[in-house]
């Protein structure tokens, strides 16, 4: 008989791990498929789920998310959650994506790490019919963790998986997981905390204003809103670095119009300035540079300059009242 073969939408993160250890308890091969977001906590993406699946012994698929993602996001079709996050419309985005695969690969059926209840926007009974039914997979998509509260699936009515060996977790409560991780000897995984940086304020914030002053957005647009203090002056955007590392990621990727700014001789952030190059323009930069600057008072010497820092400006670092009142979000 040809082994049965499965597809898991795998995060990594604990519930994705556990319902691939109860799949493959079942003598089902499995492929991990992982979705690589711009909005992750990762500099890099990805988040260990290479050497997760490793560990598990399970072939891993990573797909990049593409501009289609970003229109979801920017309009998605069900709204937003406490903030900018479009979880209904996400799952259905990748489950229609994941059912491709699936189809490609040959794969029986989808399984995720979804636990009835855990998250309030698409966990709860009402949210996953909809997300099933408008990805096309009413009836297809097997919740390991949950199953016996929910309702029977084509996958086990078929006799795919034997229903008696799934489970049902219920709630926010990671107790359930934790006990079943160690149970199958599993020691490391991730924490609780992270997930997607659309459910958190200041980011939110930040990629609202972007929507708001940019009709067509990049990965590189989204991606960067990760990176430094971010400000607004009338349409220009203006990003200032907060560390050493964060310096050599924006001078690495200013977009090659962009201005860069930097205090000569003393400690300095690198600041990019995006959006037409104005005097008043300039001089907003600068003195944000200046004022993130290890000068203390008094004029200071800001050069900036597109490719080098060529050119210079004085000025005078502003009051933290009016840099707040640029900063994004405020």
């Amino acid at each position: 008989m040809t082994k049965i073969k499965a597809l898991a939408l795998f995060s990594g993160g604990l519930d994705s791990i556990l319902a691939t250890r109860l799949i493959l308890n079942q003598g089902i091969d499995v492929v991990a498929l992982n979705f690589a977001s711009p909005f992750c906590f990762c500099e890099k993406g990805g988040c260990g789920v290479t050497e997760v699946a490793e560990k598990l012994g399970v072939p891993l698929k990573v797909v990049n998310v593409g501009d289609d993602y970003l229109k979801m996001v920017r309009k998605p079709k069900h709204g937003y959650g406490k903030n900018m996050n479009p979880c209904i419309d996400c799952r259905i985005f990748i489950l229609k994506k994941a059912k491709k695969h699936a189809e490609e690969m040959g794969a029986s059926f989808i399984f995720t790490g979804e636990v009835l209840d855990e998250r309030p926007m698409s966990q709860h009974f009402k949210a996953m019919k909809i997300i099933e039914e408008e990805a096309g997979l009413k009836d297809k998509i097997l919740r390991p963790l949950s199953a016996q509260l929910l309702p029977e699936t084509f996958i086990e009515k078929k006799g795919l998986v034997d229903r008696e060996k799934l489970l049902n977790i219920r709630g926010r409560s990671r107790k359930p997981q934790i006990k079943l991780a160690e149970k199958f000897n599993i020691k490391e995984y991730p924490g609780p905390a992270g997930g997607c940086l659309l459910t958190y304020r200041e980011y939110a914030d930040k990629l609202r204003d972007l929507f708001k002053h940019k009709k067509k957005c990049s990965m590189a647009d989204v991606t960067l809103l990760k990176v430094g203090r971010h400000f607004r002056f009338g349409e220009n955007k203006i990003i200032v670095g907060r560390n050493e590392a964060e310096n050599k990621l924006l001078t690495f990727k200013k977009g090659r119009n962009d201005y860069y700014f930097e205090v000569p001789a003393i400690g300095s952030p690198i600041t990019i300035l995006q959006g037409a190059k104005t005097k008043k323009a300039i001089e907003a930069a600068a003195a944000l540079t200046a004022f993130y600057s290890d000068a203390k008072c008094g004029e200071v010497n800001v050069n900036f300059g597109r490719e080098n820092l060529n050119r210079s400006v004085t000025v005078s670092p502003p009051a933290r009242a009016k840099v707040e009142k640029l900063r994004v979000g405020n």
